[in-house]
């Protein structure tokens, strides 16, 4: 078997299943299984798979037909500007996610700015990193219940080169830190409804932690302990950037504003859906 006749045959494979986005998953496993890139497919499409290459394909088809998704099969996913090592203790970084860091960069849009950043439900580490990736002066705090999801977050911020920057750390939300400590505070939390998540797509359900995904009959737990705690630990006049789920705006809005924040505003993600909620900590001279 060549790179091209691999690549047709992973494709079939993948569009019999009724997967979306056959084209590229098949290109993506294809590369990965066979040591290729997408030129060597381009410019080399009759060079021949060994036996071993042959296998890891079937392998990888083989899960990819039951749902799992590619990320994990690959054990990396591409975000923002990094790539980021992955597994099922984690959420697999999602495009809709880059728009917490969009948020980021215009709020500080000064690539030598000093901030503190934390980061609550650091997971993969995703948010955190790319924002230290962006902002080379800022240093982080990464908080997670999950010490396997902490063991993600530590690999990726030593192969990125980030771990003298960020400090990663078991807890639970805020609890532990001191108030006014923070530039930034970013946070992505879990915000599906409870009985929605059995309705979700196979590769979330099933692959992905269920303690991630999981806000509550209303999808709204964390937040309404988050809202005020993330004014707490917020410096005076500090920023923070929260992702919610699309229809989520209102009621998240209110949550932040009753707990005392200004500017609270949506913006959206690349599908022009509600996405991250921001806001800030009001300066001292203007706090009730």
């Amino acid at each position: 078997m060549n790179l091209i006749q691999a690549w047709s045959g992973a494709k079939k494979r993948l569009e019999t299943a009724g997967l979306a986005g056959p084209v590229i998953d098949a290109r993506l496993l294809v590369e990965a299984a066979a040591d290729a890139t997408r030129t060597d497919i381009v410019t080399d499409p009759y060079r021949e798979l060994t036996d071993e290459q042959e296998a890891r394909l079937e392998d990888y088809l083989t899960r990819r037909e039951h749902r799992e998704p590619v990320s994990q099969i690959l054990g990396r996913k591409g975000f923002w500007k990094i790539m980021l090592n992955v597994n099922d203790q984690v959420l697999t970084p999602r495009p809709d996610t880059e728009s917490v860091v969009d948020a980021v960069m215009e709020a500080f849009p000064d690539a030598a700015a000093r901030i503190s950043v934390l980061d609550l439900g650091v997971g993969s580490g995703a948010i955190l990193l790319a924002v230290l990736s962006e902002r080379p002066a800022a240093r982080g705090l990464g908080v997670d219940v999950s010490e396997e999801a902490l063991a993600v977050a530590r690999d990726n911020a030593a192969h990125l080169g980030l771990a003298s920057r960020c400090a990663l750390l078991r807890g639970d939300w805020t609890q532990g830190l001191a108030s006014d400590g923070f530039d930034l505070v970013v946070c992505n939390p879990p915000y599906i409804a409870t009985a929605e998540i059995e309705t979700l797509e196979p590769e979330v359900k099933r692959y992905e932690p269920r303690l991630a995904l999981d806000g509550g009959p209303d999808g709204l737990d964390a937040y309404r302990l988050l809202a005020p705690e993330i004014l707490r630990v917020l410096k005076p006049g500090g920023r923070f950037a929260v992702e919610i789920g699309y229809d989520q705006r209102v009621a998240v809005e209110a949550l932040f504003r009753a707990a005392g924040a200004a500017d609270v505003a949506t913006r959206p993600d690349l599908g022009l859906r509600d996405r991250v909620v921001t806001g800030a900590k009001k300066p001292l001279e203007s706090r009730d």
